[in-house]
């Protein structure tokens, strides 16, 4: 098979298959066109006259700005707003279901109109993605492989966060042996969505990480308090009881419909199981992911072991997972891909990671949560190699950031 060598500074072993490369350009040069194509027809809506899921976030911005705040939290007069910024009625709703801290953002996107703020928020936080994905593989074939992963498509045509979650969570396990304190500081902001970082605590203690988890701690407080006097306390308040309604709407009465959801409760419901049963089968998963994840971080594998399972862990974790969050599984793999390119690939190791990516490409074609199923190919991925690891003697790799 011909071979690529992508870096004089890897060892002999760092050689990525041409078809593989060949591939990942196919599939980037994909997502460029159908993004130009996207936006020559206009991203502030679909042919439904429906409006992308960015509209909540320009609208509670807009609520913000006017010294209305807390209103993001009440449906009905966010939706008002929503219904501003496309200039027509259409049918459902688009939540803003983050805490405050996130309205500093909102609001300033807010400023521009919405189809300029759309593309501001979706080309301007691509590169963060792009950064931490090249830095973590540790070689510029790391921008081709993060342009190339299907989920990208997904958080680009709805204008979605998934580029800043999987940037803040990549910086932060790419930054913190070298750089703790800019990881702390990457992780507190990750907090704006709170549920994708459930397990950061655990491996922290597990891993005796302290600087970073008390940093982390400071920066979030700091965050919750800038934005508590920025918007004051009853709208805390709002998103507090905002909680329990959004709950009850998309877990409770699948108002968003469950096969969306890419995680355990939201496949046992899209097949008929009981709400309890979701439940259940959900903390089975999280249980068994922070299990997992606290023995990693106490044992002496290879550190990129260590972040690919917390990455993945994040995700298995929580029942609240769409399409457009699995963004942030590009960072397990490309952990893996940095293992692979510098102490060699195992056996049929590429063909998990492709199996995991193709995964995530048919979603929109079968209306099932398969990406559900990529992350557990991914799980396995890095169980075989932390099994690899425990039973060879290895050196940790430092991680060098980018630059």
């Amino acid at each position: 098979m011909v071979s690529i060598e992508i870096s004089r500074d890897h060892a002999a072993g760092a050689l990525l298959a041409k078809p593989v490369v060949l591939i990942a350009f196919a599939l980037a040069v994909a997502h460029a066109v159908f993004l130009a194509s996207f936006w020559v027809d206009g991203l502030w809506a679909d042919r439904t006259g429906a409006p992308s899921d960015f509209v909540a976030v320009w609208a509670a911005g807009k609520l913000a700005s006017a010294g209305h705040p807390a209103a993001v939290y009440d449906w009905g007069a966010h939706k008002l707003v929503e219904q501003t910024a496309v200039g027509h009625p259409f049918a459902g709703y688009f939540g803003f279901h983050y805490p405050p801290t996130f309205l500093l953002v909102a609001a300033a996107l807010s400023m521009l109109s919405y189809a300029t703020a759309y593309t501001v928020w979706a080309l301007g936080t691509f590169p963060a993605y792009l950064i931490a994905i090249r830095a973590i593989v540790g070689d510029r074939i790391g921008y081709l492989l993060a342009a190339a992963f299907p989920a990208v498509l997904a958080n680009f045509t709805i204008g979605q966060n998934g580029f800043v979650t999987a940037g803040l969570i990549g910086g932060t396990l790419v930054l913190m042996r070298q750089r703790p304190i800019m990881a702390a500081v990457l992780l507190g902001l990750l907090t704006f969505k709170p549920h994708l970082g459930l397990l950061f605590p655990i491996a922290l203690i597990a891993g005796r990480e302290w600087r970073v988890l008390v940093t982390a701690t400071i920066v979030a407080l700091a965050m919750a308090g800038a934005s508590w006097l920025a918007f004051g306390a009853d709208t805390w308040q709002a998103f507090v009881g905002n909680i329990g309604h959004t709950s009850q709407a998309f877990l409770s009465e699948g108002s968003a419909d469950w096969r969306k959801l890419q995680t355990i409760f939201g496949l046992t419901r899209s097949l008929g199981g009981s709400e309890p049963l979701a439940w259940s089968l959900q903390a089975m998963v999280t249980l068994a992911a922070a299990t997992a994840v606290a023995a990693l971080w106490r044992s002496t594998v290879q550190y990129e072991v260590k972040a690919a399972a917390l990455g993945t862990g994040l995700m298995l974790a929580t029942p609240y997972l769409y399409t457009y969050d699995l963004v942030a599984l590009a960072v397990p793999l490309a952990f893996l891909f940095r293992l692979g390119l510098t102490r060699g690939f195992l056996p049929q190791e590429l063909i998990g990671i492709g199996l995991a990516c193709l995964l995530v490409l048919i979603f929109p074609f079968v209306d099932a949560p398969t990406g559900f199923a990529a992350l557990l190919v991914v799980a396995a991925l890095i169980a075989r190699r932390a099994l690899t690891g425990a039973s060879i003697a290895h050196a940790e790799a430092p991680i060098r950031p980018v630059g």
